[in-house]
């Protein structure tokens, strides 16, 4: 619906009373009946004009009207400023809007705006951009990351089972040249070895991360303190950059991921959704050719394309990448029990003695186990895959008070009070291990049990594991749990004797 036009007369009286009786606009909206907001933009326009109060003698309404409302025609005389470049130069570092203003005005002479008009010239025409490029974003500064929401079935050869694959993007955010990949997760490992093939693709990496809140990425989600992962922390110091993820409910911060993705969604993924595809590698050799055609099409209001903006605004911007590769490792925050031992994927691997209790950082990676207290490695242990316990010899001396106190004896007395089957479980525990100390974590765990469950229970779930040869941790809990301690132990079925005479039964006279 088009806005109510305002009388001129009702103009007039607006500068009469501003310039002649010098109302505040407050007053002058209550005596014409006006918003504030219109007297603010019709004494601007007046201002912008150069009228003032009373008007230039021999000015009617007519003129009034045109000289305010009448958007003022570009005479000719000045050379117009080439926008869509100046928007792309000012994408590079160092370059600013005076110095461009001054190679146009070097360049054209008297036929150039000043530079206040070069710069309200160049406002307005960003302004009737797409809401993507109002952020001027440096030369290798951001790459924004997320996925796209809808995902490609793959289809098992073998058992024609479908499986999703998620799709990874990422965007420089000067040139908006797009990277993109199919993954069959979200999870941290697929996360860090996308990041890792991404840098090298656009050959280099930027001063910035931006992802969105991922759970991959992002531990906690904060909307003024984020708090990145430890491996993806890690990723970022290898590489020499920083990452900044976007706020929660601010799509502003990751406009151009946004952006990159429905581009992908709609030149990628839209024209792949007619194919069939068996494998992951499959898929991402589509993905491939599709991603080379995408950052080859021009811009529809900027010179070039994603490449050509790439080769001139990123690439020379971006830092090179790191002589090694990153080693992928997750971290975790593990307490030693009072075995010395912290656990890692069912492994448990001993620091020294004094760091019982302590909360300490792990770090893990395909070959190595290194523990960490306040950023000081304590110990060090190659990755086991085979082996339950790996322990270091100078953490365990015999002589340590904890030692004295947690013993095999100590605990043997203690099941011995209990009954026979609780004492012969505990013997199990022991026994056949290189330290004693690794059977302590499951002597506990049955202590517990005797204050959850009592004594008498406990016994008669030790009696029923040691029947059924199955004497240890995990089964006297699971007997518990189950209430199997209350119910009568099954009894040994006879063994078979002699069959009895019957009709039925051939003898070994029949097959003679």
């Amino acid at each position: 619906m088009p806005a109510k036009r305002i009388p001129m007369q009702q103009i007039k009286e607006v500068l009469r009373l501003h310039h002649e009786a010098k109302l505040a606009y407050s007053q002058i909206a209550l005596a014409c009946g006006l918003s504030k907001g219109v007297i603010s933009k019709y004494l601007s326009l007046a201002k912008a004009q150069g009228i003032g109060w009373p008007l230039p003698e021999g000015m009617d309404e007519a003129q009034l009207e045109s000289r305010l409302l009448t958007p003022k025609k570009h005479s000719g005389r000045f050379v117009e400023p080439d926008f869509p470049a100046i928007h792309q130069e000012l994408k590079r570092k160092g370059v600013t809007l005076q110095l461009l203003w001054s190679e146009y005005a070097a360049a054209h002479g008297d036929q150039a705006y000043r530079y206040s008009q070069f710069c309200l010239h160049y406002q307005r025409w960003r302004k009737h951009q797409k809401r993507s490029m109002r952020q001027l974003h440096r030369a290798g500064e951001k790459l924004f990351i997320d996925y796209c929401g809808p995902t490609v079935p793959i289809v098992d050869a073998s058992t024609g089972e479908l499986r999703q694959a998620q799709v990874f993007v990422a965007v420089l955010g000067a040139s908006s040249y797009t990277y993109a990949e199919a993954t069959w997760t979200q999870e941290l490992p697929q996360w860090i070895a996308s990041h890792q093939r991404a840098f090298v693709f656009f050959g280099g990496v930027v001063e910035l991360l931006v992802p969105d809140n991922l759970r991959s990425g992002v531990t906690k989600a904060c909307r003024y303190d984020p708090q990145p992962n430890a491996t993806y922390q890690e990723l970022a110091r290898h590489y020499g950059c920083a990452i900044l993820p976007a706020r929660p409910y601010k799509p502003k911060d990751k406009s151009k991921a946004e952006v990159g993705v429905q581009v992908v969604e709609r030149w990628i993924l839209a024209r792949l959704r007619h194919h069939t595809f068996f494998s992951l590698s499959e898929l991402n050799g589509a993905i491939r050719e599709l991603l080379s055609e995408l950052n080859g099409r021009p811009f529809q209001k900027l010179p070039g394309s994603r490449r050509s903006a790439f080769e001139a605004l990123d690439k020379p911007a971006l830092k090179p990448l790191p002589a090694t590769l990153y080693e992928y490792a997750e971290w975790k925050q593990a307490k030693p029990g009072i075995d010395y031992h912290v656990e890692v994927d069912q492994r448990y691997y001993s620091v020294p003695h004094r760091w019982v209790g302590h909360v300490l950082d792990v770090r893990a990676s395909a070959s190595v186990v290194e523990v960490f207290h306040k950023g000081q490695r304590i110990a060090c242990h190659p990755r086991s895959h085979t082996k339950r316990f790996s322990t270091l010899p100078e953490p365990m001396p015999s002589s340590h008070r904890q030692h004295r106190e947690w013993s095999p004896g100590r605990f043997l007395n203690w099941a011995g009070r209990i009954g026979p089957a609780t004492l012969e479980v505990v013997k199990r525990q022991l026994k056949d291990l290189p330290h004693p100390e690794h059977g302590y974590r499951r002597c506990l765990g049955l202590l517990h049990h005797a204050r959850r469950y009592g004594k008498a229970r406990l016994e008669a779930a030790c009696e029923r594991a040691l029947a059924i040869h199955s004497p240890n941790y995990r089964s006297v809990s699971s007997i518990l749990k189950q209430g199997l301690d209350r119910q009568s132990l099954p009894e040994e079925e006879p063994e078979q004797g002699e069959l009895p005479l019957h009709a039925n039964v051939r003898g070994p006279g029949y097959y003679h």
